[in-house]
């Protein structure tokens, strides 16, 4: 049954984490607050719906997550030094026009890509190759030097954009030859939140991510850290709404039940408490022969009693070859009622 595989999972993560006490408790009072909206939350406050915008009658939205590897445009960009940006023709081949069938095929609500270039990029496909589908909102945070990034494009309309690039976050665990610890902010424009509203009565924060892959502990430390970012994160964005939606999904880089993996999932809290629906032996990487799972969609248990069982699994739209072709990754898709359960 639904409940029961749901509850299940939720009631695991939780107890794990309160236990391992991973992450500091949010304001008293939290469980005394009902999810049903009482008044506009904060950060809707002041938001209107674009004049000539209508909410369908849709009761769902689906959302894709996909790392298209190393998806660009047809223009070199002067200020990213990379062959594969430099000589779009010789790098691309079918991948664009394969990328709008399987997008029209999935006809997904809400599609957010990793290792794409761009925003530009994804609003110039909507508008000239799948036309009809309603797509009319985008956003991205891109780095200034390289072109992968993490891209959104949605039906329904979106709010504020959180960006992460200018944040400074730990390599943790982890230091150099002479003892020294170590920071970055190179990657982390490869990670960002926005508020989602698929409704006039629900919203989510939705947030992206292309972690830092590698398998080494340096690469290890650089994902704990990012991930320990994006915790606080949430815990702020809780501070304001302990009964927040929110869904994070992307390229993890970690395979389930390592340490970037609990760390995600950890929390004392049903705000800050993570679940991943899907089985260990679901797996996302490679597309041609998949055999680990670094691909997510995970949400908080606030937003769990929403996901429709067994709608989150990973997808493919063509023959191994043909889909290993347009990208190394396989694509993971959820469906969820918008209204609070």
């Amino acid at each position: 049954m639904r409940i029961s595989k749901l509850a299940f999972k939720a009631s695991v993560v939780l107890s794990f984490a309160i236990f391992l006490g991973a992450c500091d408790s949010l304001p008293k009072g939290e469980q005394s607050v009902t999810k049903t909206q009482t008044s506009v939350p904060l950060y809707r406050a002041g938001l209107v719906l674009p004049s000539d915008f209508e909410y369908s009658d849709k009761d769902t939205l689906k959302v894709i997550s996909w790392n298209v590897e190393h998806f660009v445009d047809q223009y070199n960009d002067p200020y990213v030094d990379s062959r594969r940006e430099n000589e779009p023709k010789n790098h691309m081949g079918d991948k664009r026009k394969d990328l709008v069938e399987a997008l029209i095929q999935e006809n997904a609500d809400i599609v957010v890509l990793q290792e794409f270039e761009s925003a530009k990029l994804l609003r110039d496909l909507a508008e000239n190759e799948l036309q009809g589908l309603g797509y009319r909102f985008f956003a991205d945070a891109p780095s200034h030097s390289w072109y992968m990034n993490v891209v959104i494009m949605s039906r329904v309309p979106l709010g504020t954009m959180y960006s992460y690039g200018n944040a400074n976050t730990p390599v943790l665990n982890w230091t150099d030859e002479n003892g020294q610890a170590q920071s970055q902010n190179r990657l982390n424009t490869r990670m960002w939140s926005i508020d989602v509203f698929p409704s006039e009565d629900y919203s989510f924060l939705l947030s992206a991510v292309h972690l830092k892959a590698g398998r080494g502990e340096r690469d290890i430390g650089m994902r704990l850290g990012q991930i320990a970012f994006l915790k606080h994160q949430f815990k702020r964005f809780l501070n304001e709404a302990p009964n927040r939606n929110i869904m994070l999904l992307g390229d993890f880089n970690a395979l389930p039940n390592t340490a970037e993996h609990n760390a995600i999932l950890a929390g004392d809290s049903k705000g800050m408490s993570f679940v991943d629906l899907l089985e260990d032996d679901e797996y996302t990487h490679t597309a041609a022969d998949p055999k680990r799972r670094l691909d997510y969609i995970v949400m908080n248990q606030n937003m769990l009693p929403e996901i429709i069982e067994d709608s989150l699994r990973p997808v493919s739209y063509f023959d191994p070859e043909r889909q290993d072709a347009l990208a190394d990754h396989l694509p993971v898709v959820v469906e969820f009622y918008i209204t609070e359960k």
